[in-house]
């Protein structure tokens, strides 16, 4: 893979739209990583960014945000600049309502009006299951100068709702992240904090709250009482605050074995540094899924939605199911499998994780093609 020479846009200015300061590390991870890779490939772009906290969001990553919600102060950033970035992430989905999706097809809309160029970047499509819905993401879709999807899947979803123009396959933006952006030694002094020594068979399990019966929650407790039994340290690593916190206390409380609770809201270097310490993650969060891999640890991955089976398929590793499929001593020894054959799993992956880094950069690189006349430098 060749590195992305920077390219100097003196003046060029983005507004970045995505699911941005609502305390879930997941999205989080997705702008962190964007802001890294297009730095590195464009050190003078000028950054806003649409966010739910605005001097949050300006503090953690240097660039001028302003309110989601305000539409004046929306309208007035993309007035001033010269791209709208939609994404990364899953926007275009209407599995948490139509709301959601209204709003991410209204910036684009905006942007369209105020004659500014849309760039998805990396998007994960769907689920859409509305019909209404998929006839918006079309028809908007058919209107965005360059279309990048994050997997195979979500370019056959446009393609279902009418999209018929070039539509790039790239990857998930965080797996754009370099092994020197990740410094070990922050995680692995959070975690002495709370008595754990990395190296020693830790297992991070990173949950989430899911509709429906907790069945799948008891399942896992299981599991981790059998690995805990086996010697291993469970630490619970919540990814969005405090949803999460609360669901892994769940989990917890059906243990009967010794177990750890990050409970202490961490940053998006932090929680990367952290999971890059562990031996193993079991996951049902998406991005804690992908720290994982990006760090060389091995994913367990339960499927709570067809992303992250897309995200496992394309590192060629299994599925531990679907939460309603979750049997806590199969989990346990599937767990148990890959920590055995650690190695083995992390050379297949690491592979694989390498080659979607360079697809994660191209990402980086059609934005630099659309604000410069010079072509990128591909990998």
């Amino acid at each position: 893979m060749n590195d992305i020479s920077a390219t100097s846009v003196a003046h060029k200015k983005i507004v970045i739209s995505g699911y941005y300061g609502f305390n879930n590390l997941g999205d989080e991870a997705v702008l962190y990583s964007m802001l890294r890779t297009l730095r590195r490939v464009m050190p003078d772009l000028a950054v806003t960014v649409l966010s739910n906290d605005p001097p949050v969001t300006a503090r953690d990553y240097g660039v001028r945000a302003v309110d989601r919600w305000d539409v004046r102060e929306v309208a007035r950033a993309l007035r001033d600049a010269d791209l709208l970035v939609s994404g990364g992430g899953s926007l275009l989905q209407d599995v948490t309502g139509p709301k959601s999706l209204l709003y991410y097809l209204g910036v684009i809309w905006l942007a369209r009006l105020l004659r500014r160029p849309v760039v998805y970047y990396a998007q994960g499509i769907g689920p859409v299951n509305s019909g209404a819905g998929r006839r918006l993401v079309g028809l908007t879709t058919r209107g965005v100068r360059a279309v990048t999807v994050r997997d195979e899947e979500s370019l056959r979803d446009l393609r279902a709702m009418g999209v018929r123009q070039p539509v790039e396959v790239t990857a998930d933006p965080v797996l754009g992240l370099q092994p020197g952006d990740v410094d070990l030694t922050v995680g692995a002094k959070i975690l002495s904090c709370y008595g754990v020594t990395p190296g020693t068979g830790v297992v991070g399990v990173s949950v989430r709250p899911l509709p429906g019966p907790a069945a799948w929650e008891m399942e896992l407790a299981r599991a981790c009482d059998r690995l805990a039994r086996a010697g291993r340290t469970v630490v619970f690593v919540p990814m969005h605050s405090p949803a999460d916190l609360v669901v892994s206390r769940e989990v917890a409380a059906a243990m009967r074995e010794p177990h750890v609770i990050i409970s202490e809201k961490l940053n998006v270097p932090q929680m990367i540094s952290l999971v890059g310490n562990l031996d193993l993650l079991v996951g049902v969060r998406l991005h804690a899924l992908i720290f994982a891999a990006v760090c060389g640890v091995p994913p367990v991955g339960i499927v709570y939605d067809p992303k992250v089976e897309r995200f496992l398929r394309r590192i060629e590793l299994p599925p531990a199911g679907r939460p309603e499929e979750i049997e806590g001593d199969a989990l346990a020894a599937l767990a148990r499998s890959y920590l055995a054959n650690r190695g083995q799993v992390q050379a297949k992956m690491t592979r694989r994780v390498a080659e979607l880094r360079c697809a994660a950069e191209r990402t980086a690189e059609i934005v630099r093609e659309i604000l410069t006349p010079a072509p990128g430098a591909g990998c």
